[in-house]
């Protein structure tokens, strides 16, 4: 379940940390985004510089996870794999800092450089972005069969399990808004036959591996031809084909998703390799992914006002897909 505080005292705490930076002490700060952690605009007025600065809830990663994190994104940039974000160490030489206040208890903060442009329209024509997110992806899935982490490297996984089985990292998909008896039903059939599948698809590791896992346009910053994937906070170990499912994410019914996942499979193997079976199952990671936002919006309705601008119409919204996937599949 996600955390639920006072907006003023989590904003208390990122003025407060902003003291641990080598940065003005007149620098202001403004929330962009809330949803798994709190993620504010830092201006500097002296330096005319501007950061990203994350403060995390509690319960989500332990500390070395989100180290783990940017070493990640550390050995992407060193092998220049994909363009992405700088954590910036703070006084005492650390990247990731603890902080509490009489009001909230101790937590991770981490500040980055603020990277310029802005997410894709799914208005405008992302089919040239879908190529380049295919080739991205590609990267990354060889980079993390090749990389060797550090030994104290850890971050969590993105299995049957940790996705809609037991142990859900958003929660039991039981748990979505406004869910009846018939979608209960619906939902539960779609959810056996991704269990189905998915045990069948296997995890070799040409399949299973370190993946960014949540590469949804508000997360991909497009900024003339560069494209960067930013937000590494739900990266770990899943199905490679996953990162496509993520690209879609809330936007799974848009009419232009044949073409973009057209694209985005020419752009991966332009860069990489697919099997039959790899692409056979797209349509599981997708209906797997959406399934996900579900829970996502129920065990984050009180606090994120994306989960509850979507509240239960996007469950609604969930059944013809889910209707679709098993005349196909079931």
């Amino acid at each position: 379940m996600a955390e639920v505080v006072e907006q003023a005292e989590v904003d208390r705490l990122a003025q407060a940390a902003l003291a641990q930076y080598d940065i003005s002490p007149r620098s202001t700060l403004r929330l962009v985004n809330l949803s798994e952690n709190w993620t504010y605009r830092v201006e500097d007025p002296d330096s005319d510089i501007a950061y990203a600065l994350r403060v995390h809830r509690i319960g989500y990663h332990t500390t070395q996870e989100i180290v783990s994190e940017l070493l990640w994104i550390d050995a992407l940039q060193h092998d220049a794999v994909v363009g992405t974000v700088t954590a910036l160490p703070a006084k005492s030489g650390e990247r990731v800092i603890r902080l509490a206040t009489d009001a909230l208890p101790e937590r991770s903060v981490v500040l980055f450089a603020w990277e310029d442009g802005a997410p894709p329209d799914p208005d405008q024509d992302l089919v040239p972005v879908y190529h380049t997110l295919g080739a991205m992806s590609a990267g990354m899935h060889a980079h993390s069969h090749a990389w060797q982490s550090p030994t104290d490297f850890t971050r969590f996984a993105w299995d049957f399990e940790t996705t809609l089985g037991s142990n859900g990292h958003w929660g039991p998909w039981q748990d979505a808004v406004g869910l009846d008896d018939a979608t209960r039903d619906l939902f539960q059939r779609t959810v056996d036959v991704i269990d189905r599948r998915l045990q069948a698809y296997g995890k070799g590791p040409e399949r299973y591996g370190l993946i960014h896992a949540d590469m949804r346009p508000a997360n991909v910053l497009v900024l003339g031809s560069d494209v960067r994937a930013i937000d590494f906070d739900d990266c770990g170990n899943g199905w490679f084909m996953y990162d496509f499912a993520t690209t879609i994410s809330f936007i799974e019914d848009h009419p232009m998703v044949p073409e973009w996942r057209a694209s985005w499979l020419e752009g991966y193997r332009s860069a990489g390799t697919l099997s039959a079976e790899d692409e056979a199952e797209l349509d599981t990671f997708v209906m797997l992914r959406r399934l996900m936002l579900v829970c996502w919006i129920g065990s984050h309705f009180a606090h994120a006002t994306e989960a509850q601008e979507l509240g239960a119409g996007f469950t609604v919204a969930t059944c013809p897909l889910a209707e679709t996937y098993l005349s196909q599949y079931a």
